[in-house]
């Protein structure tokens, strides 16, 4: 055999042997993916299009004033209830000053009324007192002997009980219009006094508004306020970011949900750690509708020519808090989901009402010490509760 033929012959034995190892390495890797797809596989649904969601609370001005300090700054952590901003309080303050006075001056004008009523029952019981006297000067009178008294004089006594009755008449008439406007109630508790308070608690309120505080635990972001700005009332000023509840939106291809449930176990790995850390929660709820049903400028599907194009819809992957702890994430992160759905016993659409409530801190403590002021003037005008 020459040179050339066994040169051939060898080649061709390399690749048949290259294409036996191709076949066997092809025929164990379709088996390897089988069995994954038969065990796991086919029990899970993935999506690398889902993004770390969250709550931007928006810190906001409730009064038009001045900004005159900054305590926070973004990329700051902030606790509820820390001291964010604080505003120029000297308008706030006049109008406080006003309604203090305003209410004691309230308080005064009542009690005047109520003396006064007490004057104008004095002043009836006199009339009474006096009608009763004209009437028995008249009725002694009439039956005096026939000209013992003179029919002038007899006139007289007639007129003055009809002068005493038009005096009774008047004087329960004024009393009638005093103890109108303070009928049932005291000082303390007359219209024109809780008027006056509740301007005074509105003041107390917008006085307390000068300072402005966290709502939340978060992290500052978006201030786009400085000091020295005059800003107005429901100007945002900056945002606060609570990290600790954080969740992600994962936006399922509307073929991939027939089989997703609320409760499903997820798997979520990020590019910000990769796949080093791996994040469990379950599927907290599924979205109303797909995305482009909601957006600024919905698909207009009916005119024009027609193209299909396979929707997807968010659904809210609810994360450990603990995990969240060891690992912050930031709002806007890619990430990729996993569900496992072999579990098929939670319900589609949830009908359970909210659990969670998200409570903020406005800082407006002022009732107990607004009810200590009021008690206090109202003590010193001689209309204490």
């Amino acid at each position: 055999m020459s040179d050339i033929a066994q040169t051939r012959a060898i080649n061709a034995g390399r690749r048949r042997t290259g294409f036996l190892l191709f076949a066997v390495a092809a025929i164990v890797l379709a088996l390897l993916y089988g069995g994954w797809w038969l065990l796991s596989g086919r029990y899970t649904e993935t999506t690398d299009d889902a993004y770390v969601a969250g709550n931007i609370v928006a810190v906001t001005s409730r009064e038009a004033a001045t900004v005159t300090a900054l305590y926070a700054d973004n990329t700051q952590g902030v606790k509820q209830g820390q001291l964010l901003i604080e505003m120029d309080p000297s308008v706030a303050e006049v109008t406080m000053r006003a309604a203090e006075a305003n209410l004691a001056r309230a308080a005064r004008a009542v009690r005047g009324t109520f003396a006064s009523a007490d004057s104008y029952s004095a002043q009836l019981a006199q009339a009474q007192v006096a009608l009763t006297q004209a009437q028995s000067d008249y009725k002694r009178r009439r039956s005096a002997l026939s000209g013992a008294i003179s029919g002038e004089e007899l006139g007289h006594a007639r007129d003055a009980v009809a002068a005493a009755e038009a005096a009774v008449n008047s004087a329960r008439g004024a009393m009638a219009q005093a103890q109108s406007g303070i009928a049932g109630v005291d000082v303390a508790h007359n219209p024109d006094v809780l008027a006056a308070e509740a301007q005074l608690r509105g003041a107390a309120i917008a006085l307390a508004h000068m300072k402005i505080v966290a709502p939340v635990d978060g992290v500052i972001a978006q201030r786009t306020v400085q000091v020295g700005q005059r800003v107005n009332a429901g100007a945002p000023l900056m945002a606060v970011v609570p990290l600790s509840d954080v969740w992600v939106d994962a936006n399922f291809k509307e073929s991939q949900l027939a089989r997703m449930r609320l409760g499903q176990k997820v798997d979520i790995t990020t590019d910000l750690y990769g796949s080093k850390v791996t994040y469990h929660g379950h599927i907290a709820g599924l979205g109303a509708g797909s995305g482009s049903a909601f957006a600024v400028l919905p698909a207009q599907n009916a005119s024009g020519n027609w193209i299909k194009i396979v929707q997807r819809v968010p659904v809210r992957i609810a994360l450990d808090a603990a995990e969240l702890e060891d690992h912050p994430l930031r709002i806007g992160l890619s990430v990729r989901a996993e569900v496992n759905i072999s579990d098929q016993s939670g319900p589609m659409v949830t009908s359970a009402p909210m659990t969670g409530v998200m409570r903020g801190n406005t800082g407006e403590d002022t009732g107990v010490k607004v009810d200590a002021l009021v008690k206090k003037i109202l003590a010193a005008n001689g209309a204490g509760h």
